[in-house]
């Protein structure tokens, strides 16, 4: 909840407002014309492509058109493209948007990537705490022709977000009452700085339909729309599966084949690396597995189960550091949680591995089918046990690398479990058996 701010700073006047431009108003450009049928074609196309391929399709656009195209697009999703674009490019489409449209951008790059501040839009309807309630009302009747006006703003001459109007308290409340008087002042705002799953987690018992958002100072600097925030946090958690095995976010289904080659194929190299120490592992035990061939059919087996627990518990720790479920100190719970689950797992799917493993012995005519269903039980549960707490570390880990804790934490986690699961079942052969 935002602090009420009273703004009785009088360095800061009607000329900071004047320099913003009149407080209620939003981006000149004209929506009530409506766009070309090129130009919203357009945008619906850019919304499919990933922000590289979308900057090639507005650069062979003209100006014109791929302004008005990026006017229909949401904040969030212009920015990522307009990186993406040539500079010439990119400062010659500045000049065909509005003043105000072109302000807001450069106002946002000023934040973090999946942060509010990258996605807020311009602020709308707000206005000065000394105006009247009849002159508002008749701004709001102009405004609202070109703008959707949700909720009303209140905001002192330095631009502090003071107070929200009921539009009850507008219709009913005297002509030459001031806003000032009419006003709720205690409004909940997001911060700009405040990242886009903070932000979810603070709207969750909120049900609005656009946020005001503040910098540090409390300065009313943009708007965020509710459908926004639950449409980047689709975004995220769909992105959040391809991350884990090396798919960037940006890689959309008609994003062109050879930059999917380009986003894909250094993951790929990477795992190659780091499946080649599973087989250093396997070859290791080159001699045990000469002696009894049979185990070599249950690698497989015991990689599976491993690799599948590990992935349950990195599923998990995923959506827990999502919700921000997952807070500091909380770790090592965690760690103590699923290497539990996993013995338990372990223990039971090891009996359904053992059985199978003795019965296999047998039908090969093994002369140890008891001492090779111990070492399949043994060697299942040690290994989703380590699985269960390297579902937990990798993320974690990354994060603390200053990493995306979903990115590639598929492949680093399989490879943990493939060694240990290979590795832990090979030793105990080659120990009991050899």
């Amino acid at each position: 909840m935002n602090d009420n701010t009273n703004g009785n700073s009088n360095s800061h006047s009607n000329d900071q407002l004047s320099h913003h431009g009149d407080p209620t108003a939003g981006p000149t450009i004209e929506q009530d014309e409506q766009p070309t049928q090129a130009a919203a074609d357009l945008a619906a196309e850019l919304q499919t492509l990933d922000p590289e391929t979308a900057a090639d399709s507005l650069e062979q656009s003209s100006d014109e058109v791929a302004a008005e195209a990026v006017a229909i697009l949401e904040e969030g999703e212009v920015q990522p493209i307009l990186e993406a674009m040539d500079a010439d490019r990119r400062a010659a489409l500045e000049r065909s948007v509005s003043p105000e449209l072109a302000r807001q951008w450069k106002i946002n790059t000023e934040f973090d990537e999946d942060t509010v501040g990258r996605s807020m839009e311009p602020p709308i309807g707000f206005f000065s705490k000394t105006q009247t309630v009849g002159e508002t009302v008749e701004l709001l009747r102009e405004l609202v022709k070109t703008e959707p006006v949700t909720y009303c703003f209140v905001v002192d001459n330095a631009r502090h977000l003071t107070g929200v109007l009921m539009m009850r308290d507008l219709l009913f409340s005297d002509d030459k009452a001031t806003l000032e008087s009419i006003m709720i002042p205690k409004v909940f705002a997001l911060r700009a700085e405040m990242s886009i799953a903070e932000a979810i987690q603070s709207v969750a018992d909120r049900q609005f339909f656009a946020y005001p958002v503040c910098d540090a100072a409390n300065h009313f600097v943009g708007l965020i729309r509710g459908q926004r925030l639950l449409e980047q946090q689709a975004f995220d958690l769909s992105a959040q599966v391809g991350a884990m095995v090396g798919v960037e976010k940006e890689e959309r289904l008609a994003t062109p084949w050879w930059r999917s080659l380009l986003f894909r194929h250094p993951w790929l190299q990477l795992n190659l690396l780091t499946a080649f120490l599973a087989a250093a592992v396997v070859g290791m035990y080159e001699h045990t597995l000469t002696k009894i061939v049979l185990l070599a059919a249950f690698l497989p087996v015991l990689a599976g189960q491993s690799g599948n627990t590990g992935c349950q518990a990195l599923a998990v720790t995923l959506r827990g550091m999502t919700l921000n479920e997952l807070k500091r100190g909380q770790t090592r719970y965690a760690v103590i949680k699923e290497m539990v689950v996993g013995f338990c797992n372990g223990a039971l799917v090891g009996i359904s591995a053992a059985v199978g493993m003795y019965i296999f012995a047998t039908i090969q005519h093994n002369d140890r089918p008891g001492q090779l269903a111990l070492v399949t039980w043994l060697a299942m549960v040690v290994s989703c046990v380590v699985s269960g707490m390297c579902g937990v570390l990798v993320p974690t880990t990354l994060k603390r690398l200053g990493a995306d804790p979903a990115t590639a934490s598929s492949i680093f986690l399989t490879t943990a479990t493939d060694v240990v699961s290979m590795g832990v079942f090979l030793a105990l052969a080659t120990w009991l058996l050899l």
